[in-house]
Order: C-alpha cells, then structure tokens, then sequence
C-alpha cells in the first residue's frame, strides 16, 4: 500500500510551480531536464523530457526556440505543458491546442489556465485513490480492478479530448500545408 498512498500524496501535492516560482533566469538544456524531472509526476525514469525532444519540439515549433542555448519561463512553461500532455495525444493535437489556448493571451495566462485544469483533474484522481485504498492494503484481485478502474476513466477522458480535438480542427479547416508537401509540389 506504500506505494498507492505515496502515489495518492502526489497526486493531492504535486503540482507544476506557479508562474512567478519559474526561475526568472535562463538555463542550459541539463538545467531545463533537471528541471523538468521536479514539474510533473514521474516514477522510475518513465517519459522523462530529452534533449533530443526538446529539439524535436523547438523544430516543429510546439515550443519556442532557445535565445542562444538558454531558455527562459516561458520555455520552461511550454515543456510543463508538452510533458504532460505526450502521455495522452499526439503532438499535432498539442500544437493546435497550445496554440489556440495562446492565440489571444499571453503564456503566463495559458499556463496558469492549464495548472487549474491539471490540479483539477490530480484532485479528482486522488479522490478515486483513497475511495478504492480505504485502510487497507489492497490484494492482487483489487490492484488489478483498481487498474482497470484508472484505465478505463483514461479511455473514457481520451475519448472526449479526442473527440474535442477532433471538432476543433473542423472549426478551423484544413491545416496549411507543411514544409514537405510544398516541396513536392
């Protein structure tokens, strides 16, 4: 049970810095993945931000470039969101959301609308936790349909963020063509 509660403690405790606690100086690309490691819940090494993906998303603009090899709050803002949001849509469905989430705010405003919503759903998680643990351990056939119980509420949360997503990119009509299909033409 150490292990469930202790995930419990996260999910009520942890919780990206607010936008003011950002470091207000710039920092290496080690200085931002150590960083990172502190701003979303992770076990074990698991969906841990690389260098590479910091790359990968710079250069697809998902994320603002680095001023030189520095990057800022707003960067570090950015990367909160990213790592949250790659376990569950693609970066195509993130970069349209970030996107419309930014098109007539500025980041700070975006970013503390996203910790609201993050801490929301922690809360709600954490609530399904302890109604499932009560005091007990939980044996192998609980853990299992505890499982399947978190699955399920993901599946059903996918669906309805997919589908959202999904009437969006309707609204906006088609995606302008990107870099590759140009050249072809």
């Amino acid at each position: 049970m150490n292990d469930l509660t202790d995930l419990q403690t996260r999910l009520r405790d942890q919780r990206p810095v607010d936008w003011d606690q950002l470091p207000d100086f710039s920092l290496y690309m080690d200085q931002v993945l150590s960083y990172m490691d502190r701003q979303v819940i992770r076990f074990d090494g698991d969906d841990g931000l690389t260098a590479a993906m910091v790359n990968n998303y710079t250069k697809s603009g998902l994320a603002p470039r680095a001023e030189g090899k520095k990057y800022g709050r707003e960067h570090l803002a950015y990367f909160t969101v990213i790592c949250v949001l790659k376990r569950v849509m693609s970066t195509r469905d993130m970069d349209l959301l970030i996107r419309e989430e930014l098109q007539d705010r500025p980041v700070k405003e975006g970013y503390d609308a996203f910790r609201q919503s993050l801490d929301k759903a922690l809360n709600i998680t954490a609530g399904e936790l302890a109604a499932r643990l009560g005091d007990q351990e939980l044996d192998d056939a609980a853990l299992a349909d505890a499982a399947i119980h978190f699955s399920l509420l993901s599946y059903a949360a996918g669906v309805a963020g997919s589908r959202c997503v999904a009437l969006l990119r309707e609204r906006k009509g088609p995606e302008p063509k990107g870099k590759k299909e140009k050249e072809r033409e």
